[in-house]
């Protein structure tokens, strides 16, 4: 068999489905779900979402030049596509989905306390794309639910039982391949 040739598209998947949450001037939080996000750099560390400008969230983070990037779970996935699909233009999907926020400690944007991990941002630099704008940011602080330490006081991100999503549909990651450097180790 060989391959096909299809028209440039954007095929680069398993993303994280974020959910992302922001906050206006006066304090009025949004909620609403990104899987075009990712690392930028670690030293300084830098992360990106991109948005499109329509997005109702999309001018709270001209405004404020924050947001918070708050990892999924399986318990999660309905309300990440829940607010992927409504408008906090027309419903309070916090409320709508029951869903908790607290304070962020370095940007105005809250955290979702249902996630596991929360990223607090600051936009250092905004791109024009085209149909997304590109928000490359700051991590100002991470903040990780200690139901997921053991005893020893290490995060266990494995346990969070995270989302992905691919082309079009949300899934759990699956087994436990490898880590970084096992190709290489000494046996």
């Amino acid at each position: 068999m060989g391959k096909q040739s299809w028209k440039p598209g954007n095929m680069l998947y398993p993303l994280p489905a974020a959910l992302v949450t922001v906050a206006d001037r006066e304090g009025k939080a949004n909620i609403f779900t990104v899987a075009w996000t990712g690392t930028v750099c670690s030293d300084p560390p830098m992360v990106s979402i991109s948005v499109r400008p329509e997005r109702y969230s999309h001018q709270f983070i001209e405004d404020t030049g924050e947001f918070v990037i708050n990892l999924t779970t399986r318990r999660l996935a309905f309300a990440t596509d829940y607010c992927g699909v409504k408008s906090g233009r027309d419903t309070d999907k916090i409320k709508d989905m029951h869903l908790t926020l607290l304070p962020g400690e370095k940007v105005g944007a809250p955290l979702l306390k249902e996630s596991p991990v929360n990223i607090e941002c600051r936009v250092k630099q905004t791109l024009r794309l085209g149909s997304h704008d590109m928000y490359v940011a700051n991590v100002e602080a991470v903040h990780a639910d200690e139901a997921y330490m053991d005893k020893t006081g290490r995060f266990m991100l494995d346990k969070t039982d995270l989302i992905a999503y691919s082309h079009g549909s949300y899934y759990t990651l699956g087994e436990k391949l490898g880590k970084f450097g096992y190709s290489v180790k000494k046996r």
